[in-house]
């Protein structure tokens, strides 16, 4: 069986919903990526990204995605870009199972609209411009986010689904060399 984890998508997608409750389902561990960074670093990632700039960051989230590649029995919520730099979907693709959350930006932009507060990239945007920027953003990430092992429908999947496609991924499609 599938040693981890790992589940991309957009924010907002549910990533860190699902990967709770499936991991409380199996008894395994839960590490959301941000909270993961942020315990890491000692700060948040919005100080991170002022003090040090995207690329430090970016750099930062692919030594963070390397450790979570030796984590084991673990179910990992990525960042929404962390797919997206460097090797790093290849990474997580070959030391555990990929699952993309695929949701439209019209249920994207519902589910943000309301966390808006909570998302500093977000706060000043007015709801039409909400849709355009992730809608915008979402058409960039999309090839890397599917390059995951299986894609989902983020909406309408329910979260006892995502036990049955992890328990019976087929481990032939990893290459791990972690023992």
């Amino acid at each position: 069986m599938v040693k981890r984890v790992f589940l991309v998508g957009y924010m907002g997608s549910g990533k860190s919903t699902i990967g709770r409750y499936v991991a409380a389902d199996m008894k395994w561990d839960f590490v959301d990526m941000d909270a993961y960074f942020e315990r890491k670093h000692q700060c948040t990632i919005s100080s991170f990204f002022a003090r040090h700039g995207e690329d430090a960051f970016r750099h930062a989230e692919h030594e963070v995605v390397a450790e979570l590649c030796k984590a084991e029995r673990t179910i990992v919520a990525t960042g929404g870009g962390a797919p997206c730099f460097f090797d790093n979907m290849d990474l997580m693709n070959t030391a555990g199972a990929t699952i993309y959350i695929n949701v439209s930006p019209d249920e994207l932009t519902a589910r943000l609209r309301t966390q808006r507060d909570q998302r500093p990239i977000l706060a000043s945007k007015t709801d039409d411009e909400l849709l355009d920027f992730i809608s915008c953003q979402l058409a960039q990430r999309e090839p890397h986010y599917r390059k995951a092992h299986m894609v989902v429908d983020g909406k309408s999947l329910p979260f006892d689904s995502y036990r049955t496609l992890i328990e019976y991924f087929p481990d032939e499609l990893l290459t791990d060399t972690n023992p």
